[in-house]
């Protein structure tokens, strides 16, 4: 029988029993009979309002619908996108949210109606949630998914909806996120992917977002034989990115940060790789100017954003943020509007959550420049075949991951994360559950 949540989010959303799941379970600790097991206790990482998250200890999720699997975690991270909640950036959070979209785990229990996995069973999840059933989860287009998001905020917003996500505000479901110990994985049928035995967590893991966001990012913006690739932002995206454009043909890639340490792993991992350092630069077209002069006059083929719409370069956008007059900036992409040469192609898939002013569209029409909005990465779309990739050593996740932590301080990690230190960048987070390190895992940074 669904539950009450559930019936609700099937009136908003359609009549699909099937496709519903239950909407709003964020924490299990506040209605520990309804939600959780109060006989077991789990630790979770949970946001606690702008710039504040907490380690809490909080009942383990339990099956609600026949659908559901509950996993024990062995692995999770830290996304650029969780800064995001962390500064409040992205609407509709409410305290005691657990938060994480990027996990891998074990199956621990699981719905009568779950068929495909068995206890014991290795898998990762993809970070958003697909009824599998769909106008677009038949195109496996899992992101987009009708079924899972009732938020009427964000369909008033957009004028459609996305899927449902984990970890990731009431704005996208409300879903109890994966930085915890155990977690509920609704539709798990359809959600979770079998990992195969030589494919350890610490690779495997990264299939639920970074390495599907990066690949269609690539792909999706149309990376092709002999393209000129220019990425802004060094993080973990950008970094895949510019594997995945060298694999799609691209003669030459450059990236683009103002962290130099960034960069120089960058040419570290990738030696083909030409570097800009923004910070270095001056003048208010340094960039547009910097690239035209490295492309013979005209500028890169292809842009691709890889950083968000929260960072403003100048005084006027700082202004606008601040006073909730625009909710992103706009300047990378007028940056990088101006910088592709004409017809140029420029692909968005660092997170915008709303509106912005003065964007450049008279550069957009009249240049003839293909903006490309690549959406939430559609994961069930890619994950398969780039397993496939991982288990062939044609993908190698481990190049981005910097740091090893334990579950218990993922709030000092946010904060370390946040203000770039140590060199921190992509972490993979274990549990009491995890597996011994595998080869190449970055040693335990302890607190």
């Amino acid at each position: 029988m669904l539950s009450n949540l559930a019936w609700k989010a099937e009136q908003a959303i359609g009549n699909d029993t099937n496709a519903v799941t239950a909407q709003d379970v964020t924490n299990p600790g506040l209605k520990r009979e309804q939600w959780g097991d109060p006989s077991v206790s789990m630790k979770a990482l949970v946001w606690m309002g702008k710039n504040k998250v907490q380690m809490v200890d909080t009942p383990k999720p339990k099956v609600i619908e026949d659908r559901d699997v509950i996993l024990k975690v062995t692995g999770s991270t830290v996304c650029g996108s969780d800064l995001h909640l962390l500064h409040g950036s992205v609407i509709e959070l409410q305290q005691g949210d657990i938060l994480g979209h990027e996990f891998c785990g074990i199956v621990d229990d699981m719905g009568s109606a779950v068929t495909k996995f068995k206890k014991g069973d290795r898998v990762v999840a993809s970070f958003q949630i697909a009824c599998g059933k769909c106008y677009y989860c038949d195109k496996k287009w899992s992101s987009m998914c009708e079924k899972t998001n009732a938020n009427t905020i964000e369909n008033a917003m957009y004028g459609g909806r996305t899927a449902g996500m984990f970890g990731y505000s009431h704005f996208t479901g409300g879903f109890a996120g994966g930085q915890a110990e155990y977690v509920r994985v609704p539709i798990g049928d359809v959600n979770l992917l079998k990992l195969p035995d030589d494919v350890p967590d610490e690779k495997g893991l990264y299939l639920s977002d970074v390495i599907s966001t990066s690949w269609n990012c690539v792909v999706d913006t149309g990376v092709k034989e002999g393209d000129v690739v220019a990425i802004w932002g060094a993080g973990p995206i950008g970094q895949m990115c510019i594997d995945f454009a060298f694999m799609n043909g691209a003669k030459r890639v450059i990236i683009i940060d103002n962290v130099q340490w960034r960069l120089d792993l960058c040419k570290e991992k990738s030696p083909r790789v030409e570097t800009v350092n923004f910070g270095k630069l001056s003048g208010a077209k340094a960039v547009v100017s910097k690239l035209k002069e490295m492309c013979d006059g005209r500028g890169p083929d292809v842009g691709l954003e890889c950083v968000a719409g929260e960072y403003p370069k100048t005084t006027l956008h700082a202004i606008e943020l601040a006073t909730g007059m625009e909710t992103d900036t706009p300047e990378i992409l007028n940056e990088m509007i101006e910088s592709v040469h004409n017809f140029g192609r420029v692909g968005i898939t660092g997170v915008y959550v709303g509106y912005t002013n003065h964007f450049n569209i008279g550069s957009l029409m009249e240049r003839g420049i293909r903006l490309i909005g690549n959406g939430q990465a559609p994961v069930h779309l890619y994950w398969e075949d780039l397993l496939k990739k991982i288990q062939s050593g044609e993908i190698d996740p481990l190049r981005m991951v910097s740091h090893r932590v334990r579950v218990e301080d993922l709030d000092k990690v946010y904060y370390k994360f946040d203000k770039k230190e140590d060199h921190m960048q992509k972490v993979y987070v274990e549990t009491k559950f995890s597996a011994p390190p595998c080869k190449g895992s970055p040693e335990l940074t302890k607190f």
